[in-house]
């Protein structure tokens, strides 16, 4: 039974990590100017807000779409970035029967999956897996770079990916949520990505590298972004597709606030289930 609940955990874990990777990625690279400063081009206004995107310290937002291998999700989460990385997101992966809605905390650089009731029948009425990333180290709960091992990182290292784009262009001005904002889009290649980021300093490319790896590694090439930009140079929704090896990546994200107050807490010691301490017991 705990060789089966380990098993359920780190699938779960994965794909949880895996759309919040992926969100928190768009959720700044898609910030952009709302179009109205005089001469402005639709690239100098995308390189204009990938700049801003250091102001912004916490998100909340809800997402819908496909992730590669793991089909139609919906999610809402909050997730603060500074100083640390802190997130809480409740997800529902719509495209499984049963124990298809899970909850993922990372607080500390530990990363905790929730399964309810489900998971409480696996794994002797604890609801909580708890992963300790700094320990377990890159892919080693997912497989793949885009997995729970890469969740802790830093959302704003994406925020430059199209300023690296030829063909950003100003679609039109839509109303989103009730919100006037302006949309933009834009294509940009994995190498073309890789390309910009020799002008970085070592530092900043290591780190853009590594998410650039992540895109990479799942065997996507191009990128296509859509973003719906508020007046405060805010985005106020995106839209980030590719093509990858295990099907499509279709992202749709709406903002609800930005730097607001975010407090996640680690879920009762009582409820959960720590891996390490289960790998343990499995080699004893």
């Amino acid at each position: 039974m705990m060789i089966s609940a380990r098993g359920s955990a780190r699938h779960k874990a994965a794909s949880a990590a895996l759309a919040a990777a992926l969100l928190s990625a768009g959720a700044t690279a898609c910030a952009s100017s709302d179009g109205d400063s005089p001469g402005m081009t639709p690239a100098a206004a995308v390189a204009k807000a990938a700049a801003k995107t250091e102001e912004i310290t916490s998100l909340h937002y809800r997402m819908t779409g496909k992730v590669p291998g793991e089909g139609r999700i919906e999610a809402e989460a909050s997730m603060s970035m500074k100083p640390t990385i802190s997130m809480s997101m409740e997800m529902t992966a719509l495209d499984q029967a049963t124990d298809n809605e899970i909850e993922i905390r990372l607080v500390d650089k530990a990363m905790y999956v929730g399964g309810g009731a489900a998971a409480a029948k696996e794994m002797d009425g604890k609801s909580w897996m708890k992963f300790d990333l700094s320990a377990l180290g890159e892919g080693a709960l997912g497989g793949e770079s885009l997995g729970a091992g890469q969740a802790d990182r830093n959302p704003a290292e994406e925020s430059a990916i199209l300023t690296g784009a030829k063909d950003v262009e100003k679609v039109g001005t839509e109303t989103v949520d009730g919100v006037k904002t302006t949309h933009y889009k834009g294509t940009i290649t994995l190498d073309e990505w890789r390309e910009q980021l020799k002008d970085e300093d070592k530092q900043t490319r290591e780190r853009r590298e590594k998410a650039l790896d992540q895109y990479e590694d799942i065997g996507i090439e191009k990128l296509t972004m859509d973003m719906w930009v508020d007046p405060d140079d805010h985005t106020k929704q995106f839209r980030l597709r590719g093509s990858a090896d295990k099907g499509p990546l279709d992202m749709t994200v709406t903002f609800l606030d930005f730097n607001k107050p975010v407090t996640v807490k680690a879920p009762p010691a009582k409820d959960t289930a720590d891996l390490a301490d289960m790998m343990g017991d499995l080699d004893s």
